[in-house]
């Protein structure tokens, strides 16, 4: 999520014209554990029946993490499933939950039988608009609340991912001090930051660890503002800090523009960010906490294709291959025996990541 994550879609009044006017798109074996039995319809449309409607968190194709990774999946399943007939809408920044309810309505009424929604920003309107077509397939990403006999809900173990890039800092700080960014205080990102503690703590229990939030909900700003990115990173390296790691969406360009004045580190997230971001600020990215994201929604189209999609949470954790660390650059080459030597303890039980902060 690099790129400023800017809305196309600003109120309820441009859902419609959007729908209209927004370009159709051109036309992982990893297992993940399902936690609920209920399945979704009665029918299963061929693939090439499928009419798939993304609907984007704010930023949306283009973000070079969360939302490009959804779209990842969109491509792989018109390649892998020949689906043809797809529409792809983004939220607008600052938007109200009827903007979102609109912009789902009106997938549902155009004809598409299968609606993705990225992102938690989406949970009342996926439950609400799902109620009233009961025969469209509905999933939300990173979102349990939102149930219904027609909600598949892809979620992740961001905090699995988080310990593991938390102990590559501690690893790799000099200084003994490291940093989190999160974009907005709210449950989803404290995972990230109970995750990444608990990673770097476990390497050296002495570690001083800065969080800093860019915004409080409602102001979900702190996920599309750079330059308050760069600020509060700024300030992190300031005091000491030589790593930081970043779980605020387009914000985080501006924490990679600081780690690459300070001479520091910065560590992605969702993507491999050290394959996406800006080319000169590459370099400064140890690694990305990567969330599947792709896989859930091609697992998710592929459900539907054959009729085996359920209903409630389908968990994409670390045993499942959901959610790892990247090692693009060759960065974290020399400490990925220990790093792999972590993944294991928490794929086996041994450790119990903390989802949240104590």
């Amino acid at each position: 999520m690099l790129k400023k994550r800017f809305g196309k879609l600003a109120a309820t009044t441009l859902a419609g014209s959007m729908l209209m006017t927004a370009a159709a798109c051109g036309g992982g074996d990893e297992t993940a554990t399902t936690a609920s039995p209920g399945a979704t319809g009665t029918s299963a449309p061929a693939a090439s029946d499928l009419k798939v409607g993304l609907a984007y968190d704010i930023g949306g194709r283009g973000d070079q993490s969360f939302n490009d990774a959804a779209a990842a999946g969109l491509d792989k399943a018109k390649t892998e499933l020949g689906i043809a007939d797809t529409k792809e809408l983004e939220a607008g920044s600052g938007e109200t939950e009827a903007a979102k309810e609109e912009r789902l309505r009106l997938l549902a009424q155009g004809g598409y039988n299968t609606i993705i929604a990225v992102g938690f920003a989406y949970s009342g309107p996926v439950k609400k608009v799902a109620t009233e077509f009961p025969d469209v397939k509905f999933a939300i990403v990173d979102d349990e609340a939102a149930t219904g006999a027609n909600i598949s809900n892809l979620v992740f173990a961001e905090h699995e991912g988080s310990f593991l890039v938390g102990a590559a800092a501690a690893l790799k700080s000099k200084k003994n001090h490291v940093g989190f960014v999160g974009g907005v205080e709210v449950p989803l990102i404290k995972k990230f930051e109970a995750g990444f503690a608990a990673g770097a703590k476990a390497v050296k229990s002495d570690i001083k660890v800065d969080v800093k939030y860019l915004s409080q909900p409602p102001d979900f700003s702190g996920f599309t503002d750079p330059a308050k990115g760069k600020t509060a990173a700024e300030g992190m390296f300031d005091a000491g800090a030589d790593v930081v790691y970043h779980a605020a969406g387009g914000s985080g360009g501006g924490v990679f523009e600081a780690a690459k004045a300070a001479k520091g580190w910065a560590i992605g997230v969702d993507s491999d960010q050290a394959l996406t971001a800006a080319p000169e600020v590459r370099d400064v990215i140890l690694t990305s906490m990567v969330k599947k994201v792709d896989v859930a929604v091609l697992d998710f189209l592929k459900g539907v294709a054959d009729g085996s999609v359920k209903s409630g949470p389908v968990v994409y954790d670390l045993k499942a291959g959901g959610v790892d660390y990247s090692t693009t650059g060759g960065h974290v080459d020399d400490i990925k025996t220990q790093l792999d030597e972590y993944k294991q303890k928490i794929i086996s039980g041994e450790i119990k990541v903390p989802s949240e902060v104590s």
